[in-house]
C-alpha cells in the first residue's frame, strides 16, 4: 500500500505546537482552540463526502483497494492514514470484495430468535456462497449485519437496496425457508413479495411522536411563525417546561443540551442522530421514512433556538430508504422556503445535510458520530470536552436523535406543559416502543412512560404467537438487558428498569421464547459485543473476545462451572474500565442474562451437557 510520510507540523499547517497542546486519538489538536477548529475544518467539511466517495470507490470495482485510497488522499487533503483508518473501520468497506450482487442478512436479536440463526445457512446454500465472503467469479457476496430494521417481520435481508423480510424472506431468494413448510398438509405458496410495511399504533390519546401519521398534524406549520416573531427564549423554555429528554438512550435533557450549545460561540451545529442501530429497534426508520418531514422542521427548530445555521443527520446504510426520503424532504423543504438562505423572508439562514453511514453500531454514540460525520473512523472520544462546546468541526453541537426531534414541533405548537402532563412524574411524555416478530400484533406502539412492561407485552402485543412460550424478554436493544417473566409488571421508566438491571434504551422489547437455548442466547450477546466494539479501549475490545472465549468453554465437559464464575471479573472490568456507555452496557445485558438464566446455565452446568 502507497504511504507517504506525516509530520506534525503538515497537520497543524507550520503552526507551533505550545505547552499544553495534546494530540487526541483522530490526530486533531485539542487547544488551542483555533488550531482544532482549523485542522477539523480541513479534515471535516470535505469528509462529509468521504463516506460516499469510498462507497463508489468500492461499487466500480467492488473493494477499496491502495490506489482508492492514494486518490481520496490526494482530493481530500487528508493523510493516507486517515483515509486507511476509515476504510479499514467501517463494516461496509471492511470485509472484503463485494459482488456485483451484494445481499445483507440481519443477524440481529429478532432474527436470530425468529430462526435461531438457521435463516443463514439457508441463504448461504442459496446464494452459493458463505457468509462473509464473495463467490470467486464477483456475482454475489453475503455480508451479515446486526440489525436492518425488520423485527417486526423478522428474518430480513437487504439484497442490494430491496429488502425482503418474513419466513420467506420476501420471495427474493426463490423462499429458501419454504422446503420444510412444504412437507406440511395444504402448504400453500405464500402470495408475499418483498418486505411488510412497519405498523405502528399509538396509545396515547393525543400522538405526539405520531403526531403526522395518526393525528393528521401537517409538518412545517410552527416553523414559518418562528422565523418570523419566535424568539430563541421561547423556544427554550417550552422545551424546559416540557421535560423532554433524549430518546436515544441517553436521556439527557434536551433544554440544558441546547442551552449548552447555545452558550458557546458561533458558528454552531444541530446534528440529527439515525444511526439507529439497536437490534429490536424501528421506531426511527419509521419516522424518517413516512414522516421525515417532522423531523427536519425538529431540527429546524433545535436550531434556532441554539443559533445553528447548518444542520446534518446521520443515516445508517442499512436503512437506505430511510436516506433516500430525508433527501427528497430536504429538496421539498428548501423548494417550498422552510430551507435554505433568508427562510420565509426572515433573516434565518439554515439548510440541512444528509450522510450515510458505512456500518457501525457505536456510530450512535454522539462523539463517534460526529466523527463519523467528518468521515473518520467512528471511534468514541473521552468527554469532555463535550460536543456542546467541541462538536461537528470542533464547534459546538446540539445531537439529538430523530425521535426527539421528531415531538420538538408538538411542544412547540401545544405548550411545553401540554407535554408535561404526559407520562410519569419523573418522565414526562411519551415514548415509541418496538415489540418483536415473535409477539401476536408487533409493532410501534406510541405510549406514556410509566406504563407497566406487561401492558405493552399482553395487551398492545397480545403475548406471543402459538405454540411459543415466553421466556424472557430484552429491553432497550443488546445493551439494554433481560428480564424474566415474573418482571413484567415493572414500569416503563428508566429508574426501575436500572434496578432491576436493565436500561431503557430505545424501549424495544424483544421476546425470547422457550426453544432458544441459554447458551445460544449468551453466546449471541457477546458476539454483538464483539462485533461492534470500536476497539478504542482495552477492556471493551479485549473482554467482548475474551467474553466468547468463556462461552465456548460452557460446551466443553468439566469446564463449565469454571467459566461461568470467570463471567463476574470480566463484567466487572468492562462496567468499571470502558471508555463509553458501550462496555458498560455489554456488561449490562450479560449480567442480566446471566440472572434470568441462572438455572438453565447452573443446570447445564452440573450436568456438564450443552444446553441445546
Amino acid at each position: 500500500m502507497p504511504t507517504r510520510p506525516i509530520h506534525r507540523d503538515a497537520l497543524t499547517k507550520g503552526r507551533t505546537l505550545t505547552k499544553g497542546q495534546q494530540c487526541a486519538g483522530d490526530g486533531v489538536m485539542n487547544e488551542p482552540r483555533e488550531a482544532f477548529v482549523e485542522l477539523q475544518e480541513r479534515l471535516g467539511r470535505a469528509g462529509t463526502r468521504m463516506l460516499d466517495w469510498l462507497r463508489q470507490a468500492q461499487a466500480e470495482d467492488g473493494r477499496v483497494d491502495a490506489d482508492d485510497l492514494a486518490r481520496a488522499a490526494d482530493e481530500f487533503g487528508w493523510p493516507v492514514v486517515a483515509v486507511t483508518g476509515s476504510a479499514t473501520y467501517y463494516a461496509d468497506f471492511a470485509e472484503g470484495r463485494q459482488g456485483r450482487r451484494h445481499v445483507r442478512v440481519c443477524e440481529g436479536s429478532s432474527c436470530f430468535v425468529s430462526s435461531q440463526g438457521q435463516h443463514i445457512p439457508r441463504i448461504e446454500r442459496v446464494l452459493g456462497v458463505r457468509l462473509g465472503e464473495c463467490a470467486a467469479d464477483g456475482s454475489v457476496s453475503l455480508q451479515g449485519v446486526r440489525c436492518l430494521g425488520y423485527c417486526y417481520d423478522s428474518p430480513a435481508v437487504l439484497d442490494g437496496e430491496r429488502p425482503g423480510s418474513g419466513d420467506t424472506l420476501g420471495g427474493l431468494f426463490g423462499d429458501p425457508l419454504a422446503a420444510q413448510r412444504r412437507t406440511r398438509p395444504g402448504w400453500v405458496e405464500p402470495l408475499k413479495m418483498g418486505a411488510a410495511e412497519i405498523p405502528y399504533a399509538s396509545a396515547v390519546e393525543q400522538p405526539v411522536v405520531l403526531a403526522g401519521l395518526i393525528g393528521h398534524e401537517e409538518p412545517w406549520t410552527v416553523w414559518p411563525g418562528v422565523v418570523a416573531a419566535g424568539s430563541r427564549e421561547k423556544i427554550l423554555s417550552e422545551i424546559a417546561a416540557s421535560g423532554l429528554r433524549g430518546r436515544g438512550g441517553a436521556g439527557f435533557p434536551v433544554a440544558e443540551k441546547w442551552s449548552a450549545t447555545a452558550a458557546e460561540p458561533a458558528p454552531r451545529y444541530v446534528v440529527g442522530n439515525g444511526d439507529e442501530g439497536d437490534p429490536g429497534s424501528y421506531g426511527d426508520r419509521l419516522l424518517m421514512e413516512r414522516d421525515p418531514h417532522r423531523i427536519l422542521e425538529g431540527l429546524a427548530l433545535a436550531a434556532f433556538a441554539v443559533g445553528a445555521r447548518q444542520g446534518l443527520i446521520l443515516v445508517r446504510s442499512e436503512y437506505p430508504m430511510a436516506a433516500d426520503r430525508l433527501r427528497a424532504a430536504v429538496a421539498q423543504a428548501r423548494e417550498a422556503g422552510h430551507l435554505g438562505k433568508t427562510v420565509h423572508g426572515s433573516t434565518v439562514d439554515f439548510d440541512v445535510e444528509i450522510v450515510v453511514g458505512a456500518g457501525s453500531y457505536v456510530a450512535g454514540e454522539e462523539t463517534a458520530l460526529l466523527h463519523a460525520l467528518a468521515g473518520l473512523r467512528a471511534a468514541v472520544r473521552a468527554r469532555p470536552p463535550y460536543p456542546t462546546s467541541h462538536g461537528f468541526l470542533g464547534l459546538p453541537t446540539a445531537v439529538n436523535n430523530v425521535e426527539t426531534l421528531a415531538a420538538v414541533p408538538w411542544i412547540v405548537r401545544h405548550g411545553g406543559a401540554a407535554y408535561a402532563q404526559l407520562g410519569h412524574p419523573e418522565e414526562p411524555g411519551t415514548k415509541l416502543v418496538c415489540l418483536s416478530q415473535r409477539f401476536r400484533r408487533p409493532g410501534v406502539y406510541e405510549v406514556e412512560f410509566g406504563v407497566p412492561l406487561r401492558h405493552l407485552i399482553e395487551d398492545l402485543g397480545g403475548g406471543l404467537r402459538e405454540p411459543y412460550e415466553l421466556r424472557a424478554v430484552q429491553v432497550g436493544g443488546p445493551l439494554g438487558g433481560f428480564l424474566a417473566p415474573d418482571q413484567l409488571d415493572l414500569p416503563l421508566l428508566s429508574k426501575p428498569l436500572a434496578q432491576a438491571g436493565a436500561a431503557l434504551g430505545h424501549a424495544s422489547l424483544v421476546a425470547v421464547d422457550a426453544t432458544v437455548p441459554a447458551a445460544a442466547i449468551l453466546r449471541h450477546a457477546w458476539a454483538f459485543g464483539t462485533a461492534e466494539s470500536c476497539g478504542a479501549c482495552t477492556p471493551c475490545r479485549v473482554g467482548t473476545r475474551r467474553g466468547l472465549e468463556l462461552v465456548d468453554r460452557l460446551r466443553k465437559p468439566g469446564h463449565a462451572a469454571a467459566a461461568l464464575a470467570d463471567h463476574q471479573p470480566l463484567l466487572k472490568v468492562l462496567n468499571v474500565a470502558s471508555l463509553c456507555a458501550f462496555g458498560r452496557g455489554v456488561s449490562c445485558a450479560v449480567r442480566s442474562l446471566l440472572r434470568v438464566y441462572a438455572d438453565d446455565l447452573h443446570q447445564a452446568a452440573l450436568t456438564g451437557k450443552e444446553d441445546e
